[in-house]
Protein backbone atom coordinates (compact mmCIF):
# COMPACT_ATOMS: atom_id res chain seq x y z
CA UNK A 1 0.00 0.00 0.00
CA UNK A 2 3.22 2.48 1.05
CA UNK A 3 4.36 2.02 -2.69
CA UNK A 4 0.87 2.09 -4.51
CA UNK A 5 0.35 5.62 -2.71
CA UNK A 6 3.87 6.85 -3.37
CA UNK A 7 3.79 6.06 -6.81
CA UNK A 8 0.23 6.72 -7.64
CA UNK A 9 0.24 10.27 -5.52
CA UNK A 10 -3.26 9.36 -4.33
CA UNK A 11 -5.25 7.79 -1.54
CA UNK A 12 -7.62 5.94 -4.13
CA UNK A 13 -6.65 2.49 -3.44
CA UNK A 14 -7.47 0.89 -7.18
CA UNK A 15 -5.56 3.84 -8.32
CA UNK A 16 -2.70 1.77 -6.02
CA UNK A 17 -3.21 -1.30 -7.58
CA UNK A 18 -0.86 -1.47 -11.27
CA UNK A 19 2.22 -0.51 -8.03
CA UNK A 20 1.02 -3.61 -5.80
CA UNK A 21 2.86 -6.78 -5.89
CA UNK A 22 0.67 -9.48 -5.37
CA UNK A 23 0.08 -13.56 -5.05
CA UNK A 24 -3.14 -12.25 -6.47
CA UNK A 25 -4.17 -12.88 -9.68
CA UNK A 26 -7.14 -10.28 -10.37
CA UNK A 27 -7.10 -7.05 -9.49
CA UNK A 28 -10.42 -6.92 -7.61
CA UNK A 29 -8.91 -9.51 -4.90
CA UNK A 30 -6.12 -6.93 -4.30
CA UNK A 31 -8.07 -3.59 -4.22
CA UNK A 32 -10.73 -6.26 -1.58
CA UNK A 33 -7.49 -6.99 0.43
CA UNK A 34 -5.83 -3.52 0.91
CA UNK A 35 -9.29 -2.27 1.43
CA UNK A 36 -10.46 -4.83 4.12
CA UNK A 37 -6.90 -3.82 5.84
CA UNK A 38 -7.82 0.26 6.29
CA UNK A 39 -11.57 -1.17 7.94
CA UNK A 40 -9.61 -4.26 10.00
CA UNK A 41 -10.15 -3.06 13.75
CA UNK A 42 -7.41 -5.24 14.79
CA UNK A 43 -4.67 -2.82 12.73
CA UNK A 44 -3.72 -0.39 15.82
CA UNK A 45 -1.89 2.59 13.85
CA UNK A 46 -0.47 3.84 16.84
CA UNK A 47 2.01 0.34 17.59
CA UNK A 48 3.08 0.06 13.59
CA UNK A 49 3.85 3.71 13.21
CA UNK A 50 5.66 4.01 16.96
CA UNK A 51 7.73 1.08 16.30
CA UNK A 52 8.96 3.47 12.65
CA UNK A 53 9.19 6.73 13.67
CA UNK A 54 11.19 5.33 16.59
CA UNK A 55 13.45 3.60 14.77
CA UNK A 56 14.01 6.87 12.40
CA UNK A 57 14.75 9.27 15.27
CA UNK A 58 17.18 7.07 17.39
CA UNK A 59 19.82 9.21 15.53
CA UNK A 60 18.49 12.40 16.25
CA UNK A 61 21.39 12.94 18.69
CA UNK A 62 21.98 16.18 21.10
CA UNK A 63 19.94 18.69 19.36
CA UNK A 64 16.67 20.35 20.29
CA UNK A 65 13.55 18.48 18.78
CA UNK A 66 10.71 21.08 17.84
CA UNK A 67 7.19 19.43 17.64
CA UNK A 68 4.20 21.49 16.45
CA UNK A 69 0.31 20.67 17.06
CA UNK A 70 -2.29 21.11 15.21
CA UNK A 71 -5.78 19.97 14.06
CA UNK A 72 -7.60 19.98 10.58
CA UNK A 73 -10.42 18.98 9.29
CA UNK A 74 -11.65 16.35 7.00
CA UNK A 75 -15.46 16.22 4.89
CA UNK A 76 -16.79 18.39 7.97
CA UNK A 77 -17.43 15.44 10.06
CA UNK A 78 -13.74 14.61 11.24
CA UNK A 79 -10.89 16.27 13.48
CA UNK A 80 -7.58 14.89 12.45
CA UNK A 81 -5.20 15.81 15.61
CA UNK A 82 -1.31 15.83 14.26
CA UNK A 83 1.76 16.22 16.68
CA UNK A 84 4.60 16.59 13.84
CA UNK A 85 8.38 16.46 14.37
CA UNK A 86 9.51 19.56 12.54
CA UNK A 87 11.92 18.57 10.02
CA UNK A 88 14.60 21.41 7.44
CA UNK A 89 10.82 22.58 6.58
CA UNK A 90 8.22 20.06 7.03
CA UNK A 91 6.58 18.20 9.10
CA UNK A 92 6.94 14.03 9.89
CA UNK A 93 4.06 12.82 11.58
CA UNK A 94 4.76 11.99 15.20
CA UNK A 95 1.14 10.48 16.42
CA UNK A 96 -2.14 11.37 14.97
CA UNK A 97 -5.73 10.88 15.55
CA UNK A 98 -9.10 10.97 14.36
CA UNK A 99 -12.32 11.70 15.88
CA UNK A 100 -15.62 12.13 14.79
CA UNK A 101 -15.51 15.62 15.54
CA UNK A 102 -16.67 18.79 13.25
CA UNK A 103 -14.18 21.31 14.52
CA UNK A 104 -11.10 21.84 14.23
CA UNK A 105 -11.27 23.45 18.14
CA UNK A 106 -10.57 20.64 20.71
CA UNK A 107 -10.38 20.59 24.45
CA UNK A 108 -7.35 20.12 26.27
CA UNK A 109 -8.41 16.27 28.04
CA UNK A 110 -8.87 15.20 24.43
CA UNK A 111 -5.41 16.65 23.43
CA UNK A 112 -3.62 14.30 26.56
CA UNK A 113 -3.48 11.64 25.55
CA UNK A 114 -2.19 12.05 22.21
CA UNK A 115 0.44 14.38 23.84
CA UNK A 116 0.81 11.01 26.89
CA UNK A 117 1.48 9.10 23.53
CA UNK A 118 4.15 11.89 22.10
CA UNK A 119 6.29 11.32 25.55
CA UNK A 120 6.29 7.90 25.95
CA UNK A 121 7.18 7.75 22.24
CA UNK A 122 10.16 10.37 23.30
CA UNK A 123 10.59 8.92 26.92
CA UNK A 124 12.01 5.46 25.81
CA UNK A 125 14.14 7.29 22.87
CA UNK A 126 15.41 9.51 25.89
CA UNK A 127 14.85 12.70 23.97
CA UNK A 128 14.04 14.99 27.03
CA UNK A 129 14.99 18.78 24.93
CA UNK A 130 11.81 19.33 23.49
CA UNK A 131 9.99 22.67 21.91
CA UNK A 132 6.63 22.37 21.67
CA UNK A 133 4.83 25.15 19.30
CA UNK A 134 0.95 25.91 18.54
CA UNK A 135 -1.61 28.19 17.85
CA UNK A 136 -3.86 30.53 19.81
CA UNK A 137 -6.33 27.74 19.53
CA UNK A 138 -4.38 25.69 22.13
CA UNK A 139 -4.28 28.83 24.30
CA UNK A 140 -4.97 27.04 27.61
CA UNK A 141 -2.98 26.95 31.21
CA UNK A 142 -3.89 23.26 31.87
CA UNK A 143 -1.94 22.63 28.39
CA UNK A 144 0.71 24.61 29.27
CA UNK A 145 0.89 23.66 32.80
CA UNK A 146 1.43 19.93 31.81
CA UNK A 147 4.43 20.59 29.15
CA UNK A 148 6.22 22.71 32.34
CA UNK A 149 5.40 18.89 34.20
CA UNK A 150 6.99 17.17 31.46
CA UNK A 151 10.17 19.93 31.16
CA UNK A 152 8.55 20.60 27.65
CA UNK A 153 9.45 23.81 26.61
CA UNK A 154 6.64 25.74 24.56
CA UNK A 155 6.12 29.00 22.47
CA UNK A 156 2.23 29.14 22.22
CA UNK A 157 0.38 32.13 20.56
CA UNK A 158 -1.80 33.57 22.62
CA UNK A 159 -5.56 35.72 22.86
CA UNK A 160 -6.01 39.03 23.02
CA UNK A 161 -8.42 38.94 26.13
CA UNK A 162 -5.86 37.42 28.08
CA UNK A 163 -5.15 39.13 31.31
CA UNK A 164 -1.36 40.37 31.56
CA UNK A 165 -0.49 40.84 35.08
CA UNK A 166 2.59 41.53 37.66
CA UNK A 167 4.04 38.14 38.93
CA UNK A 168 2.40 39.46 42.62
CA UNK A 169 -0.91 38.78 40.71
CA UNK A 170 -1.57 42.88 40.22
CA UNK A 171 -3.54 42.90 37.31
CA UNK A 172 -1.62 45.37 34.38
CA UNK A 173 -3.95 44.91 31.23
CA UNK A 174 -5.36 42.33 29.13
CA UNK A 175 -3.30 41.60 25.91
CA UNK A 176 -5.35 43.08 23.53
CA UNK A 177 -5.27 46.36 25.17
CA UNK A 178 -1.15 46.67 24.49
CA UNK A 179 -1.06 48.95 20.78
CA UNK A 180 2.47 48.63 19.09
CA UNK A 181 3.64 50.69 16.22
CA UNK A 182 4.41 48.82 12.74
CA UNK A 183 7.59 46.65 13.48
CA UNK A 184 7.65 46.66 17.42
CA UNK A 185 8.06 44.38 19.32
CA UNK A 186 7.66 44.43 23.48
CA UNK A 187 8.83 41.47 25.76
CA UNK A 188 7.33 40.77 29.10
CA UNK A 189 9.40 38.51 31.55
CA UNK A 190 8.34 37.07 34.56
CA UNK A 191 4.57 37.91 34.55
CA UNK A 192 1.41 35.77 35.22
CA UNK A 193 -1.60 35.44 32.70
CA UNK A 194 -5.49 34.65 32.74
CA UNK A 195 -7.67 35.29 35.55
CA UNK A 196 -5.89 32.37 37.73
CA UNK A 197 -2.54 34.17 37.08
CA UNK A 198 -0.99 31.38 35.22
CA UNK A 199 2.97 31.68 35.48
CA UNK A 200 5.27 32.84 35.37
CA UNK A 201 6.05 32.56 32.04
CA UNK A 202 7.17 35.58 29.25
CA UNK A 203 5.16 37.00 26.83
CA UNK A 204 6.53 39.13 23.09
CA UNK A 205 4.10 40.98 21.57
CA UNK A 206 4.91 42.25 17.87
CA UNK A 207 3.08 43.81 14.85
CA UNK A 208 4.99 43.37 11.95
CA UNK A 209 3.25 45.64 9.35
CA UNK A 210 0.69 48.50 9.53
CA UNK A 211 -1.87 46.42 9.70
CA UNK A 212 -4.53 45.17 12.68
CA UNK A 213 -2.39 41.67 13.06
CA UNK A 214 -0.44 41.32 16.35
CA UNK A 215 2.13 38.28 16.85
CA UNK A 216 0.95 37.74 20.71
CA UNK A 217 3.27 34.26 21.97
CA UNK A 218 3.76 33.37 25.06
CA UNK A 219 7.37 30.96 26.62
CA UNK A 220 8.33 29.40 29.17
CA UNK A 221 11.65 30.26 28.30
CA UNK A 222 12.89 34.69 28.22
CA UNK A 223 11.84 36.13 25.02
CA UNK A 224 13.57 38.24 22.84
CA UNK A 225 12.69 38.95 18.86
CA UNK A 226 14.21 35.40 18.28
CA UNK A 227 11.00 33.89 19.68
CA UNK A 228 8.85 35.12 16.52
CA UNK A 229 11.28 32.92 14.50
CA UNK A 230 11.00 29.74 16.71
CA UNK A 231 7.24 29.96 16.49
CA UNK A 232 7.00 30.75 13.22
CA UNK A 233 8.72 27.43 12.86
CA UNK A 234 5.12 25.92 13.17
CA UNK A 235 3.90 26.72 9.79
CA UNK A 236 5.63 23.83 8.57
CA UNK A 237 2.74 21.72 10.17
CA UNK A 238 0.88 23.59 7.65
CA UNK A 239 2.62 22.68 4.95
CA UNK A 240 2.43 19.11 6.04
CA UNK A 241 -1.59 19.31 5.80
CA UNK A 242 -1.64 20.65 2.64
CA UNK A 243 1.39 17.72 0.97
CA UNK A 244 -1.67 15.43 2.73
CA UNK A 245 -4.44 16.75 0.43
CA UNK A 246 -4.45 18.75 -2.16
CA UNK A 247 -0.60 19.02 -2.66
CA UNK A 248 0.78 15.55 -2.82
CA UNK A 249 -1.11 12.80 -2.05
CA UNK A 250 -5.36 13.70 -2.09
CA UNK A 251 -6.62 12.79 1.14
CA UNK A 252 -9.93 14.72 0.79
CA UNK A 253 -10.97 12.45 -1.93
CA UNK A 254 -10.39 9.39 0.33
CA UNK A 255 -14.38 7.39 -0.04
CA UNK A 256 -13.73 6.95 3.77
CA UNK A 257 -16.14 7.96 6.37
CA UNK A 258 -15.47 6.92 9.78
CA UNK A 259 -12.78 7.88 12.03
CA UNK A 260 -10.90 4.45 12.54
CA UNK A 261 -10.46 3.76 8.66
CA UNK A 262 -9.70 7.43 8.54
CA UNK A 263 -7.12 7.40 10.79
CA UNK A 264 -5.06 3.94 9.28
CA UNK A 265 -5.18 5.71 6.02
CA UNK A 266 -3.40 9.01 7.47
CA UNK A 267 -0.95 5.46 8.93
CA UNK A 268 -0.07 4.95 5.26
CA UNK A 269 0.33 8.66 4.63
CA UNK A 270 2.87 9.37 7.56
CA UNK A 271 4.66 6.64 6.91
CA UNK A 272 5.06 7.33 3.33
CA UNK A 273 6.32 10.43 4.26
CA UNK A 274 8.17 8.97 6.87
CA UNK A 275 10.02 7.14 3.89
CA UNK A 276 10.45 10.01 1.52
CA UNK A 277 11.74 12.37 4.03
CA UNK A 278 14.21 9.97 4.84
CA UNK A 279 15.05 9.48 1.50
CA UNK A 280 15.49 13.04 0.61
CA UNK A 281 17.84 13.02 3.73
CA UNK A 282 20.11 10.23 2.29
CA UNK A 283 20.28 11.60 -1.46
CA UNK A 284 21.53 14.59 -0.06
CA UNK A 285 24.21 12.87 2.12
CA UNK A 286 25.45 10.73 -0.53
CA UNK A 287 26.03 14.31 -2.67
CA UNK A 288 23.15 13.59 -5.22
CA UNK A 289 20.74 15.79 -4.69
CA UNK A 290 21.32 18.07 -8.21
CA UNK A 291 20.66 14.31 -9.92
CA UNK A 292 17.22 15.39 -8.86
CA UNK A 293 16.97 18.93 -8.11
CA UNK A 294 17.97 21.24 -11.01
CA UNK A 295 18.63 24.21 -8.99
CA UNK A 296 22.46 25.22 -7.35
CA UNK A 297 21.14 25.18 -4.14
CA UNK A 298 18.52 23.01 -2.69
CA UNK A 299 15.11 24.52 -3.63
CA UNK A 300 12.67 21.20 -2.98
CA UNK A 301 11.94 20.05 0.28
CA UNK A 302 13.21 16.90 1.45
CA UNK A 303 9.84 15.00 1.25
CA UNK A 304 9.88 15.78 -2.50
CA UNK A 305 13.46 15.11 -3.13
CA UNK A 306 12.77 12.00 -1.86
CA UNK A 307 10.02 11.22 -4.18
CA UNK A 308 12.13 11.93 -7.21
CA UNK A 309 14.77 10.43 -6.23
CA UNK A 310 12.65 7.41 -5.55
CA UNK A 311 11.05 7.94 -9.57
CA UNK A 312 14.48 8.21 -10.45
CA UNK A 313 15.79 5.26 -9.23
CA UNK A 314 13.11 3.00 -10.22
CA UNK A 315 13.42 4.16 -14.09
CA UNK A 316 16.68 2.95 -13.49
CA UNK A 317 17.04 -0.29 -11.33
CA UNK A 318 18.26 1.36 -8.66
CA UNK A 319 17.65 0.44 -5.06
CA UNK A 320 15.71 3.45 -2.85
CA UNK A 321 14.60 3.22 0.69
CA UNK A 322 17.69 2.22 2.30
CA UNK A 323 17.16 3.01 5.88
CA UNK A 324 15.05 5.20 7.88
CA UNK A 325 16.41 8.03 9.55
CA UNK A 326 15.60 11.72 10.91
CA UNK A 327 18.94 13.59 12.06
CA UNK A 328 18.85 16.25 13.93
CA UNK A 329 21.25 19.32 13.83
CA UNK A 330 22.37 21.72 11.17
CA UNK A 331 20.90 21.43 7.43
CA UNK A 332 23.77 19.85 5.08
CA UNK A 333 21.69 21.61 2.28
CA UNK A 334 19.86 24.68 3.23
CA UNK A 335 17.51 26.15 0.83
CA UNK A 336 18.13 28.70 -1.27
CA UNK A 337 16.27 32.18 -1.02
CA UNK A 338 13.13 32.31 -3.17
CA UNK A 339 11.36 35.56 -4.33
CA UNK A 340 8.86 36.99 -2.56
CA UNK A 341 5.93 39.55 -3.34
CA UNK A 342 5.93 40.68 0.20
CA UNK A 343 8.05 39.30 3.22
CA UNK A 344 6.57 37.38 5.94
CA UNK A 345 5.37 38.35 9.21
CA UNK A 346 8.58 36.95 11.06
CA UNK A 347 10.77 39.13 8.11
CA UNK A 348 8.80 41.72 8.70
CA UNK A 349 9.52 41.51 12.47
CA UNK A 350 13.46 42.03 12.14
CA UNK A 351 13.04 44.41 9.38
CA UNK A 352 13.71 48.10 10.86
CA UNK A 353 12.22 46.54 14.45
CA UNK A 354 12.11 48.41 17.92
CA UNK A 355 12.36 45.88 20.59
CA UNK A 356 11.35 46.86 23.83
CA UNK A 357 11.57 44.87 27.22
CA UNK A 358 9.25 45.44 29.88
CA UNK A 359 8.02 44.29 33.33
CA UNK A 360 4.80 45.09 34.47
CA UNK A 361 4.46 47.49 37.10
Amino acid sequence: MISGLVLSQSVSVPAWLPHIHSRAMVAQSTERRCSRWLENPAIDPGSIYGSLITRALQDWGSSTLTLALDTSVLFGSFCLIRIAVLYRGRAVSLVSRVLEHASAQVSTEQLLPVLAEVKGLLDFLGLHDVRLLADRGFCDTALMGWLRFCGWHFRIRIKSSLILASPDGHRVCTIGEIKLAARETRCFHNVTITGHRFGPVHVALGRPTDGPEQWQVASDEPTSLGTFAEYGERFQIEEGFLDDKSGLFGLEDSKLRDAASLERLILVISVATLLLVSEGLQIVQHGARRTVDPHWKRALSYLKLGLRGIQFALSRGLTVLTRLTLQGGADPASPGRRKKSQPSPVDALQCGWVLRFRSPS
